[in-house]
């Protein structure tokens, strides 16, 4: 994880970053800020380039300064995500060097040519933002990966401006959209403002959803039933091994944190107990060393409103009474039982309705271009879970909890299940509306626009804290054999109550908690963040999700 900015201004005068700005970036990566500045030629008039990364050390065995900076070209790489594989290939060390190498080999075959690097750029597997000035060509590329895992915005004016944060005030800046790759050409004009971005699609392909897969848009035959989704269903065997692929990616060879011992968390859940999450935390218990622990934060905020609707009770028996304090609980209890040999460390973060009004006006920036109610009340819970500061309990019921922060750096999150596999209510709707070709409809909609809605605003709410977010379930592979699986093979709508007690609503991944001895688990409800840790409504029950926060 990095904090990546990028200015291009006129007269050769280098961008300067205030000193709101380099705190967030430095709090996205507190191991090292590099600046790398560029003046495209000696005239005068000409455009600079200033290139600022700040780094969260997670791959390799070194710390990788950036800008990663080719010496023999001058090529110039800030590089804010992680390559898993390149053209196929998994990495090995750090994943940043070995994009540039990429790039740069790239940028020097063919005379320079633009659709080289854009090659190479299409062949990165992985969660990522990048901005990469080839000084030869005196081209500016960027983007954002297939799905817009990464943080990417973008301000255009006087000057032209890229960040993983916006500036405060932060109006003017856009999302870069995570539809393809951008370049700029820089010896086009002398003037920032004129300077014209060129898409570039990530596949020419325009059927394939989010760039990845087609969508299987197969309907059974109206005179044909489907057949009951079971534990002996090909797609639970498949989806096991899919996610055992991804999570081995995301959760081995993690470096230990600084300060910490060898024994302590490397890696954390962003816990509601809920159904997607505990089964990342009882997977990743298979593969994460035997002597680390594995942290699960649990996050429940301070709500007036529901305060006032239980007079009688203290603030602690409030936070005891969250929904996802009770499922989270419930949830420490199973994993305890089926892995009774993991250090698991449930982490209760109890927020008091003061210090989240304290944290308001940096949060409203933070999620920035992001701007109603329902951006905040969610951004508000991924905020604070994030910090993971908290009374730490190991035992469930055997022992008193101790304060606790903690310790990893890494954190996984369960969110894209209930888009690939049909975990909204909505997706029920859809099908009892129109059947199937509703159903798939609302399913390819989702995972169209997942980068769109909520994964550049989870980036820097989270990352604000100095840890990554990793997302097993939005793995490309896994993705992509997800879209192209048939709808009644993830969701079991056609078959509520036929001799099956789980919901039908992500049946697929049910069926796997249940294979992995998580049956409690297995029978959880979908529950959305903001009502489960009650970050949602905290004034009043008349506010709308779609209220803006700024005029």
């Amino acid at each position: 994880m990095c904090g990546i900015h990028g200015a291009v201004t006129a007269n050769g005068r280098p961008h300067r970053l205030s000193p709101v700005l380099e705190r967030r970036l430095r709090n996205r990566g507190p191991d090292h800020l590099g600046t790398v500045e560029a003046q495209l030629s000696p005239a005068e008039g000409s455009l600079c380039v200033t290139l600022t990364s700040t780094v969260l050390s997670l791959r390799g065995d070194h710390l990788a300064k950036q800008p990663l900076v080719d010496a023999e070209s001058g090529f110039v790489l800030c590089w804010n995500g992680e390559a898993w594989k390149l053209r196929g290939n998994p990495v090995e060390g750090n994943d940043g060097e070995a994009v540039l190498s990429l790039l740069t080999a790239a940028a020097s075959r063919d005379q320079g040519s633009e659709d080289s690097v854009l090659d190479a750029l299409r062949s990165i597997d992985g969660p990522f933002a990048f901005i990469f000035l080839d000084r030869r060509a005196k081209r500016l590329y960027y983007g954002r990966d297939r799905l817009g895992r990464r943080s990417l915005l973008l301000k255009r004016g006087d000057e032209f401006l890229l960040s993983s944060i916006a500036e405060a005030p932060a109006e003017g800046w856009a999302e870069v959209e995570a539809d393809g790759c951008y370049t700029v050409q820089l010896d086009a004009t002398d003037s920032p403002a004129e300077l014209v971005p060129v898409r570039h699609d990530w596949d020419e392909n325009k059927d394939l959803v989010s760039s990845i897969g087609i969508f299987n848009a197969s309907v059974p035959a109206s005179t044909v039933t489907t057949a009951p989704l079971t534990s002996q269903s090909p797609s639970v065997e498949q989806l096991r091994h899919h996610l055992t692929a991804s999570l081995q990616l995301r959760v081995l060879n993690v470096p230990r944190p600084p300060m910490a011992e060898m024994s302590d968390a490397r890696v954390a859940v962003l816990f509601s107990g809920g159904l997607d999450c505990t089964v990342l935390a009882r997977m990743a218990s298979d593969m994460i060393p035997p002597e680390q622990a594995i942290d699960l934060i649990n996050v429940a905020f301070e709500n007036p409103r529901i305060a006032a609707q239980n007079a009688g009770l203290s603030t602690d028996e409030l936070y005891e009474l969250c929904p996802d304090r009770m499922t989270g609980r419930k949830s420490f209890a199973e994993l305890s039982t089926v892995c009774p040999d993991r250090r698991w460390r449930f982490v209760t973060v109890n927020v008091p309705y003061d210090e989240t009004c304290a944290h308001r006006a940096e949060l409203i920036d933070l999620i920035y271009p992001h701007n109603t109610e329902m951006d905040l009340s969610i951004a508000c819970a991924l905020y604070f879970a994030a910090r993971g500061q908290g009374m730490g309990q190991l035992a469930p019921g055997l022992e008193a909890a101790e304060p606790y922060s903690t310790t990893a750096r890494v954190l996984l999150s369960g969110l894209g299940a209930d888009e690939l596999f049909g975990g909204y209510v909505r997706h029920a709707t859809a099908f009892t509306r129109s059947g199937y070709p509703g159903l798939i409809d609302e399913l390819k909609l989702d995972v169209g626009r997942l980068g769109k809605r909520n994964l550049g605003r989870d980036d820097r709410v989270m990352a604000h804290w100095s840890r990554e977010v990793r997302f097993p379930y939005l793995d490309e592979s896994l993705v992509k054999w997800a879209v192209e699986l048939p709808a009644w093979e993830k969701c079991d709508f056609d078959n509520q109550g036929n001799g099956c007690d789980l919901e039908p609503e992500k049946r697929v991944l049910r069926l796997l908690a249940e294979s992995l001895g998580m049956r409690s688990v297995a029978t959880e409800k979908k529950r959305a963040i903001q009502f489960g840790a009650r970050t949602a409504k905290m004034e009043s029950g008349k506010v709308k999700g779609t209220t803006l926060l700024l005029p």
